[in-house]
């Protein structure tokens, strides 16, 4: 193949994966993949699937040997562009990984003037998506929302997703590192991206974040409520990640705000109810919602249910009680898969990239 059609087929084996990698007609795309990539990192790109295999079964599949193989795929996992993780007295596991959520956070020390000159590029030119969104994340609301009568199951409680769980790591949020080395962005903490497990060891291992406490985990989530972030976990009931959004940086936020019913795409147990005789027109709600689902109307609010997430933050904070969170109708809800590593499968037609 030439150096052309090796990044070319990276590109399609890339948008055949979860959230997709879709096309530039001005060569965005292929550019952007020619400065994260090698043309062998390309090439044994290719071969990988969302299935975790051994070096030596991956280079198998390549036609390349396994001491060839074994270092290639140890650079591509320390640049991010694919996961590994190391069972205990078991050789290395490695895995494709989505463009997002994958390859692209995997970057967050890597946001050079020129790679930020490619993704913005690559992002407005891209054709649009073929088939409507699906969530690789699901919103989960702030503790302090969550009434005692309020049916909530345990992955839908954060404090139960962290005492479930034994190894953390935090790295900076991608999302507002990008914008604000853009001289765009917010003020809300960077240190937000929280992680779990074998991703948390990933993280640690290639640089990208280190180790805390399951206390100081408690202490980031309480620092995100504060600043008027939403908790988007994995779309997993074991959670591999916890993202910490702004609807101004984040761009799973952002692509959400775009669609003129955000809670009918949302992975979301949740909605806000909203008590007009019990408001009396503060505002607070208006400021920490996200989604633009609420607005000043005179001396009172007004809220669209149906860009509201049920993200919490509005409930918390209101001083008259005004909102409350409910459980959306059983009709509503959405088939929830126990990892991460499920949702992906799930979101992924090709049968050769589950092998």
């Amino acid at each position: 193949m030439t150096d052309e059609e090796i990044f070319i087929k990276l590109a399609e084996h890339l948008d055949k994966l979860p959230g997709g990698f879709r096309p530039s007609k001005t060569g965005a795309h292929l550019r952007l993949l020619r400065y994260l990539f090698s043309e062998e990192e390309a090439k044994l790109a290719t071969n990988l699937t969302l299935t975790q295999r051994i070096s030596k079964e991956i280079g198998k599949t390549a036609n390349l040997s396994e001491s060839y193989t074994e270092n290639l795929l140890k650079q591509m996992a320390i640049k991010g562009l694919i996961f590994s993780t190391q069972p205990k007295d078991s050789p290395t596991l490695y895995q494709a990984v989505p463009w997002v959520i994958g390859i692209y956070e995997f970057q967050v020390n890597n946001l050079t003037e020129e790679l930020r000159r490619l993704l913005n590029e690559y992002w407005s030119t891209a054709e649009p998506p073929e088939k409507p969104w699906e969530p690789q994340l699901r919103t989960i609301p702030i503790g302090e929302s969550i009434e005692p009568t309020l049916e909530i199951l345990p992955y839908e409680q954060v404090e139960r997703l962290v005492e479930e769980n034994d190894i953390f790591a935090v790295a900076p949020c991608i999302c507002r590192t990008h914008e604000q080395k853009e001289g765009r962005g917010c003020d809300a903490p960077i240190e937000t991206c929280l992680v779990f497990g074998d991703f948390a060891d990933f993280y640690v291992k290639i640089g990208l974040g280190k180790y805390i406490t399951k206390e100081e985990m408690k202490d980031k989530i309480a620092e995100a409520n504060k600043a008027n972030l939403v908790l988007n976990p994995t779309n997993s009931k074991r959670v591999s990640a916890i993202c910490c959004c702004c609807g101004c940086c984040c761009g799973i936020l952002g692509s959400l705000k775009r669609y003129p019913k955000p809670a009918e795409v949302i992975n979301s147990s949740f909605r806000a109810e909203y008590d007009v005789d019990a408001c009396i027109g503060c505002g607070t709600c208006i400021n920490r919602c996200q989604m633009d689902a609420l607005s000043s109307a005179g001396n009172k609010v007004e809220f669209n249910m149906d860009r509201c997430i049920g993200c919490g933050l509005c409930v918390s904070t209101c001083p008259t009680n005004a909102l409350k969170l409910v459980r959306k109708p059983a009709s509503e809800q959405k088939d929830i898969p126990v990892t991460i590593f499920e949702t992906w499968y799930k979101l992924t037609e090709d049968p050769s990239l589950k092998k």
